[in-house]
């Protein structure tokens, strides 16, 4: 990947409304006991000055929440300083009733009396039309993330951020934790001619950033011309944080995305979705828990005998209430991390694909080559076929994976 010649422009010029604290702050924060404020805590803190004389239409779906669980639409809707005029649903609906690949279509919200417009599947002029026909001015995203490519809310602020710079809006982002680290980029970066909407531009499959920092990169690396944006940023925030040191409530980002514990492993696990193996959808631990008829004990055995950092693996026998192999007793194994600081999901994902292959004969690919789209090539299907081991298919994607590094650390805003 090559700079753009908007990238130090972007990193250095993209409107930010308000500022992170002061190099060494969030140190200080933290030590003091004092805990992290999201994009929305300090937009309302500061009045919604940001938002003055706007008619407001906010991107978000039930991770949109305050500290204390209430919905960010209802509370700006009950604030007489926010002109509230429409919501935008993203896959699995504002509201979140919809499963994978379904949304709650365009409806008035029963709690508010907001008109709800469904934005998924929709991108370009088609979406630029929607933010025009719901007469807002300025976007406001807001969605918690989970730090993978594949998951889709991320590629919804995209198509987003495109269609307000189409029709004339501008674009706000209210930043939120990465809630698996923003450490560091893992994993294969995508390349273009595999582009879907679980992953429309090339970066790491892990990509270690936040929304605001995903906004400010794809405004000065991959959309036609930047849209007006604001970013609102966090304080308090380090790099190094999971989840937990938020403070924050996790409210499940999609219906397979249960507990934090889950997005920790969906980087590398969801890889599985391109195979004929259960990822676990269907049980109570989505992505901790794959298997498939057929398999047993073999497959723990030989993913323990790696000596992958921080991890274990446990034979485990399933059942899947719905999805790949709905209502049968599958075998296969859970993954059970015990160090998340030296924890590899990509990296651990590639081994049980190479283990799974070696000791199941049963194994094999989605006809359609959904894995290829996952890992943004055909890189990691065709060296499993080939039987590389897990090193091998590593080291296979790492020029990409440090040329989108270089661009990645100019758009970095926390230490």
């Amino acid at each position: 990947m090559r700079m753009s010649r908007r990238s130090l422009l972007a990193a250095g010029t993209a409107a930010a409304a308000l500022t992170p604290l002061p190099a060494g702050a969030a140190e200080r924060t933290a030590r003091s006991g004092t805990r992290p404020r999201t994009g929305f805590e300090r937009l309302a803190g500061d009045g919604y000055a940001l938002l003055a004389g706007r008619r407001v239409g906010v991107v978000t779906n039930p991770t949109g929440v305050t500290r204390d669980v209430r919905h960010i639409v209802d509370v700006m809707h009950a604030d007489t300083r926010v002109d509230l005029t429409a919501v935008f649903g993203p896959e699995h609906g504002f509201r979140g009733t919809a499963q994978a690949g379904g949304s709650e279509g365009r409806h008035d919200d029963p709690a508010t009396g907001l008109p709800v417009y469904d934005t998924y599947l929709k991108s370009g002029q088609a979406l630029a039309d929607v933010f025009t026909a719901s007469g807002v001015d300025t976007v406001v995203f807001d969605i918690q993330d989970v730090g993978a490519r594949f998951y889709t809310y991320i590629w919804t602020l995209y198509d987003c951020m495109e269609a307000a710079r189409l029709a004339g809006k501008r674009f706000v982002v209210l930043d939120r934790p990465n809630p698996v680290t923003g450490r560091s980029a893992q994993g294969p970066v995508l390349h273009k001619e595999f582009a879907t909407f679980v992953g429309r531009q090339p970066i790491a499959q892990a990509h270690g950033m936040t929304v605001a920092e995903l906004a400010r990169l794809f405004n000065g690396e991959f959309l036609e011309r930047p849209v007006e944006l604001d970013t609102v940023l966090m304080s308090g925030w380090r790099r190094g944080d999971f989840h937990d040191a938020s403070g924050l409530p996790w409210v499940p980002p999609s219906p397979n995305m249960p507990t934090a514990d889950t997005a920790l492993v969906y980087s590398g696990t969801c890889l599985f979705e391109g195979t004929n193996l259960s990822e676990g959808r269907g049980t109570t631990r989505p992505f901790e828990l794959l298997g498939a008829e057929g398999v047993d004990g073999r497959w723990a055995a030989a993913a323990g005998e790696l000596g992958l950092p921080g991890v274990h693996f446990r034979e485990a026998y399933f059942a899947p209430a719905f999805s790949k192999f709905q209502g049968k007793t599958v075998g296969g194994v859970q993954i059970h991390v015990h160090d998340r600081a030296a924890y590899e999901p990509v990296r651990t994902g590639i081994a049980l694909l190479v283990t799974a292959k070696r000791v199941w004969s049963g194994f094999a690919w989605r006809s359609d080559n959904w894995i290829d789209k996952l890992t943004g090539s055909a890189l990691v299907r065709t060296m499993v076929d080939a039987g590389a081991g897990t090193d091998e298919v590593v080291a296979a994607w790492q020029d990409d994976l440090e040329a989108f590094r270089a661009v990645r650390k100019h758009y970095l805003i926390y230490k």
